[in-house]
């Protein structure tokens, strides 16, 4: 079982910055895929950003390329750290973990990420024009 937990969400102005963070917790393998979504209500959840833990390698959705980075915090964190933000970045984000398979395939973009075995409760961000 793993335990994600997100946190640093919040509301900014749009062209701001926000970092958020998710600390993991629990049993991890030694290669895995985390990943951040957002979900605005009445939408599809949508992948933002990916990172294969023990194997190198981020992935970005096309709407946030050159906005956003993925990385590796403190001790079992992950931390995407967003810039030049925008009111349509506004949403619930949710981390999650999958396979290491998911980050390597691409498929963390399918679906909403149906296929990560993992999920934090998730964490509001507002971004105001």
């Amino acid at each position: 079982q793993v335990y994600l937990t997100e946190s640093g969400g919040g509301s900014v102005q749009a062209g701001g910055s926000l970092q958020l963070s998710c600390s993991i917790s629990g049993d991890t393998a030694s290669t895995y895929c985390m990943a951040w979504f957002r979900q605005v209500p009445g939408q599809e959840r949508e992948g933002v950003a990916a990172l294969y833990i023990g194997g190198g390698g981020q992935y970005y959705a096309d709407s946030v390329k050159g906005r956003v980075t993925m990385s590796r915090g403190a001790k079992n964190t992950v931390v995407l750290q967003m810039k030049s933000l925008k009111p349509e970045d506004t949403g619930t984000y949710y981390c999650a973990q999958g396979s290491s398979y998911e980050c390597y395939s691409g498929s963390w973009r399918s679906g909403g990420g149906f296929r990560m075995d993992y999920w934090g409760e998730g964490i509001p961000v507002t971004i105001s024009s």
